[in-house]
Formats: structure tokens, sequence, C-alpha cells
């Protein structure tokens, strides 16, 4: 059997989520990647692969991986491209970047994920270009939206399980309470059950605050094997334990089950065979919580709950900070906001805070092992990493 070397984190840089009409596409990325350099002790990528949904359709900037480099002052220095997975895309770049330095074809890569939803002139063509992560043929062109359909399968989930509607709140209050003390989050005060019971609804039965908002961002990781990783960090390098991308079947009418991401499914079954690390072990989970609806089929799907019933889960302190699988701990995608293919790196950047004991507020006791997942579409698509301190 191949023995492979170990992949550590040993640099991570963030940009705020919010709003940037003032800052580029090339800005918020360089500054990313030269923030996630100096954070690995100066440590320089010969590689760099960047993450973007909607760069080329709505920035108008296809050949990111040119563009980063030369932001970051890599240009003519390192490999630069792109990888697309609709809204996973940074996470399935992270997936390229640790295969390339456990096999030994790069000593150190980057990973960048970067997103400019302000790039986008009017909401009927942000709705437009946001469509794109579902089938074309069968949904988009339908008029169907990711929040849309979210808010269809929701409903479904509803009627097969038979709970009281209020007890979803939970979800979105546990995000946006653990985003008031993430610096970089979108979204810095707290929710109520009567705040959230005041809500307008957006997509029924989805309401506004079920739903994440879409966000400019970026945020970057550096890699590279033990052996290599810089001895004067100012902390410890987080271990890359395992990554697993499955493709699954993109429009749900084709799905065995509509009210099962199975994607999502087998992606967390091989990372954890990968790593030989039973799914007990985990200590808390960054989820893909883009609508209350992809919280409760992920934590399904992961098995953290049977079939129909991870709504229970939101009913007493399991997810919270101090519960039994804390999730969604730096705000997740409802609090911290939602840059899209951008994502999958911030959930591994503020993984690596839990894992490195710089969560500081939010963070978790005894924090050894983490899970990061991302989704493309409606779980058409699944990136799972496993992280260890």
């Amino acid at each position: 059997m191949t023995a492979y070397p170990e992949v550590v984190i040993v640099g991570i840089g963030q940009e705020p989520v919010g709003e940037h009409w003032d800052t580029s596409l090339r800005e918020l990325a360089g500054r990313a990647l030269r923030s996630a350099m100096k954070d690995a002790g100066g440590l320089q990528p010969q590689a760099v692969y960047v993450g973007s949904m909607l760069a080329a359709s709505a920035s108008h900037q296809a050949n990111l991986g040119a563009l980063v480099c030369e932001a970051a002052g890599l240009a003519g220095k390192a490999e630069g491209v792109t990888a697309e997975v609709a809204e996973a895309s940074s996470a399935a770049a992270l997936n390229l970047a640790w295969q390339a330095v456990r096999s030994g074809m790069t000593d150190v890569a980057a990973v960048v994920g970067v997103e400019k939803v302000t790039d986008v002139v009017g909401a009927g063509q942000e709705l437009s270009l946001l469509g794109a992560s579902l089938d074309a043929d069968y949904e988009s062109s339908e008029g169907l939206t990711p929040t849309g359909q979210a808010a269809l399968l929701l409903q479904r989930y509803l009627y097969e399980n038979q709970f009281p509607r209020e007890v979803l709140r939970g979800f979105a209050m546990i995000a946006r309470n653990n985003a008031v003390n993430n610096p970089n989050a979108m979204f810095r005060r707290e929710l109520s059950a009567s705040a959230y019971n005041r809500a307008a609804p957006a997509a029924a039965p989805l309401n506004a605050f079920d739903i994440a908002a879409h966000a400019d961002g970026s945020a970057a990781l550096i890699l590279t094997r033990t052996d290599l990783a810089p001895r004067n960090l100012a902390h410890k390098p987080i271990r890359v334990l395992s990554s697993s991308l499955i493709a699954g079947r993109l429009a749900v009418h084709d799905r065995r089950d509509p009210l099962f991401f199975e994607a999502a499914a087998v992606s967390v079954r091989q990372a954890c065979l990968k790593a030989n690390l039973p799914l007990a072990n985990i200590d808390f989970f960054e989820y893909s919580d883009s609508t209350t609806l992809q919280a409760l089929l992920s934590l399904e799907a992961a098995g953290f709950a049977p079939r129909g019933q991870a709504w229970k889960l939101a009913m007493d302190d399991s997810l919270t900070l101090k519960g039994s699988l804390p999730v969604a701990t730096m705000g997740g995608h409802m609090g911290r906001g939602f840059p899209l293919g951008a994502s999958g790196v911030y959930q591994a950047a503020e993984a690596c805070l839990q894992l490195r004991g710089e969560a500081g507020a939010n963070q978790i006791t005894h924090a050894h092992y983490g899970m990061i997942q991302s989704l493309a579409g409606t779980g058409a698509a699944a990136v799972t990493h496993l992280l260890a301190g």
C-alpha cells in the first residue's frame, strides 16, 4: 500500500464578508492570499488553485489563475488554475490542492476562494446567474432558482415528517448568534425567537432568516507537507486527513429520493474511510447551510441524524457551541454571509481557527477533529474534508 505524506494547512487568510462595492475581484483575492502567505511564515506556493462560481459571468473575468497570481505577487512564479463546481468551487479547489501536495506533484499549494456578487447588476440577472447551478434544461429554464427549489423540498419535508414549523428557527438562531463574535461575518447581531417568528416570508415555507445572504468575499489557505512546514509558525499546522468530492444527479426529479443528498452521504463515507476516522469522533461540523433545508438534509446525509429527524436537533442544545455536535461555529453561511463559490475556503479557515484554539469566544472545548462540507446546487455535488489539530 502506498504511503502518502501528511498534508497540512499552515496559513489562512480571510477578507470580511459583505458588500465590497469599491473593491475589485483581484484586490479581494490578492489580499486574502497575501494574508495566508504571511500567516504561513512567508511560505510561497508553487501552485495556486482558485475557486469561484460567478467570476466569469458576473465579473466578466475568466483566467483567474493568472489574475490571482499577479495580484498576490506570484506572476511568473507559480502555476494558476480555476476550479468550478458552482457553490462548492473553492472546496473543489482545496481537493485539488490536497491531491497535488499529497501526490508529490507540488511542495506548497495555495487555495483561494473569491466571489463578487455585487458585480451583478439587477435582481433578475442575479437570479439567472444563480440558477446556473441547477439543471438548465429541466429546472432553471422553467423558472426555478436554488432558493425556490429548497422551498419546495422543505414543504415536502414538513409534510412527510409532521412537526411544528417553528422548531426550525433553531438553525438560523445558532448561525446568527455564532456570527456575533466572528470579525469577518456579515451579520453580527443576535437573533431572537420572536424576531425570527416575525420575519417576512421569502419563499414559503422559508422566511428571510432561513436563507443565507449572498455576499462578496475572499479567503485563502496555504498547504504543504508536514516536513516542509516552517519552524517559525506562531500556530500549529492543521492536518488535512482526507478529502472527497462526489458528483451526484443534477436534476432533483432524477434522484431516487429528493429528500436525501446522496452525493453528500457518499462524500462523508469516503472521507471517513480515507482518514480511518469514525463519524463519532467528529467534534464539530461546518455544513453548507445556504438555506435551512440544506442544513437539515446535510445532517441526515452525513449520518448525524436519522432520515426525517434532523429537525429534532434544533429543539435542544445539541448543535450549539457547547452541544454534542456544534455546527456553523463561526456563523456558517447564514451568519457569516454566503460568498457562493468562495464559501468552502471560509469553512476551512474557520475550522482551522477552532483546531488551533484561536476561535476566541466561539472556541469549542476539546476540538480535535472537524468536518467541513460544501454543496453545489441542491446537493447535486458535495465536497467533504476532515481536518485535525
